[in-house]
């Protein structure tokens, strides 16, 4: 037991140290769009905080969610938040399982930079309509009263940019139209949709996804049109900028490490080697200039064909 737990735990860490290689290799060539992705998500939790500045609390507005689905109460607010940390840390952890599961169909910064594009491209959506148009928020720290529906004006430059995280965050208002809890479970759903390798997951993806929004509009954190909007428009970000990346390598047949996507270097080497290729006449493999003969209706490839047929004949 002991030799099997030893051979297992070697196996286990020689996959982790290849694992390690090759990715570090596709960092090195891709860390630009991993860095501005991160980036991108303090601009977009900055522009929330900037919108509440601009937040006027004001009665709640007629939602069909906040008359189909009861009202959770302040101090069941934890739900839909414990789900999404669930949805969160799941996809975290499943973007990582080719450091220890032999079966693996990704490369964890290859898909990180998927999702990365996935998110920006909607919160830049989401920015533009929270800006474009302020409404009274719903959550109960949103209400006339509460201390924080408005926030006075800020001291400094710094009191913005250091965006009080994560209070600032979690007691944001003006935000909506949008809702970006949702943003990013659509988003760790449609990837799982495509790369996943368990129907079973996938369909219980879909189904969290349901529940989280509907937790959303029962715990008055947004309106029912902020989880339509992103419904829809993250589904339709992610199918056309989907269109538009390179596809990722399928590692699930078994391919070795090395195959992996061309750097621009490489590309750019391998597309003027085959022009000069072409310019040179040399298009085509040497080995497919053998001479073929046609017996009977059929192609051989060579003499030896022609001979084998002779013999089976005979």
């Amino acid at each position: 037991m002991t030799l099997y737990i030893g051979r297992e735990a070697s196996k286990l860490w020689k996959r982790i140290c290849s694992e390690t290689t090759t990715e570090i290799n596709l960092l090195l060539d891709n860390w630009k769009y991993l860095l501005a992705g991160l980036i991108f998500q303090y601009i977009h939790g900055l522009a929330a905080r900037g919108v509440h500045y601009l937040h006027r609390p004001g009665p709640t507005l007629q939602d069909l969610g906040f008359y189909i689905l009861p009202e959770l109460g302040q101090d069941k607010a934890y739900i839909s938040e414990t789900v999404f940390t669930f949805v969160f840390l799941s996809f975290l952890l499943w973007t990582f399982h080719p450091f220890i599961f032999k079966s693996k169909k990704i490369y964890t910064v290859l898909v990180w930079c998927r999702v990365l594009a996935f998110l920006v491209a909607s919160q830049i959506l989401r920015i533009i309509t929270f800006y474009s148009t302020q409404l009274p928020g719903p959550n109960y720290h949103c209400r006339e009263g509460s201390k924080l529906a408005r926030l006075p004006k800020p001291e400094s430059v710094l009191e913005v940019l250091l965006i009080n995280f994560p209070r600032g965050v979690i007691y944001g208002c003006g935000d909506l139209i949008f809702s970006s809890h949702m943003i990013f479970t659509l988003v760790f759903v449609l990837t799982y949709q495509k790369y996943g390798t368990r129907s079973f997951i996938k369909h219980f993806a879909w189904l969290v996804a349901i529940v989280q929004s509907l937790l959303i509009v029962a715990s008055r954190k947004h309106y029912m049109v902020d989880v339509v909007v992103a419904w829809y428009t993250v589904n339709l970000v992610v199918f056309f900028i989907d269109k538009k990346l390179p596809e990722l390598p399928d590692r699930s047949s078994g391919s070795s490490p090395m195959l992996l996507p061309l750097s621009t270097k490489d590309k750019d080497s391998k597309t003027k080697e085959e022009n000069h290729k072409l310019l040179n006449g040399n298009s085509v493999d040497p080995a497919d200039w053998r001479p073929r003969t046609q017996v009977n209706g059929k192609i051989q490839e060579d003499g030896n064909g022609i001979h084998d047929t002779a013999m089976n004949g005979a």
